[in-house]
């Protein structure tokens, strides 16, 4: 059973769901982070079958697409120890190494995305990390309360409706085009 639940973010222009989806086992490292509060969250507190929202972000409608578990919880992420990648740091150290990474595995796809938009109009969402003013990290905890509201005190049609998504094997969800930069 999940213990806590949280939301990635990724521009799909990077890595989207369907990339998740196409990934052997539906399985990926979620690597590169470099935000301090983000690498915390998953250093100290994402656990192997902790619940993921799925978000794509910088596309043009910003919504959330999925659901996956934690598979691997955090460990050493080797893109901060390799000069020719985006994400080397040469402040860490393979003996303290400062960035870390899980794993994550596709659940299920929303058979439709929802969007910030409709999570910002939801007033049982106010409080989610996810729209709040200045709110960028990628990594991000969603409390249980949030859950509950989304899911309209459990009547179908809430933003987190479990009849929204989908079993594995079926149809995915297509991806939304990318906002020009």
């Amino acid at each position: 059973m999940s213990r806590h639940l949280w939301l990635v973010k990724s521009e799909p222009s990077v890595f989207a769901w369907d990339d998740l989806w196409a990934s052997v086992d539906r399985r990926t490292c979620w690597d590169g982070v470099r935000n301090d509060q983000a690498r915390n969250f998953m250093r100290d507190e994402m656990k192997v079958g902790d619940g993921v929202l799925f978000a794509h972000s910088r596309t043009d409608p910003p919504a959330v697409v999925g659901v996956a578990t934690v598979c691997r919880e955090a460990y050493p992420g080797p893109t901060q120890f390799d000069p020719s990648d985006a994400h080397f740091d040469p402040r860490s150290e393979r003996e303290a190494p400062r960035w870390m990474m899980v794993d994550i595995e596709a659940a299920r796809a929303f058979t439709r995305a929802v969007p910030l938009a409709q999570i910002r109009a939801n007033r049982k969402l106010a409080k989610m990390a996810l729209v709040q003013r200045g709110q960028r990290l990628s990594v991000q905890p969603v409390t249980p309360r949030t859950v509950a509201r989304g899911t309209a005190d459990g009547r179908p049609g809430g933003v987190w409706d479990p009849a929204a998504a989908q079993a594995p094997g079926q149809r995915k969800v297509k991806t939304p085009a990318v906002a020009a930069p």
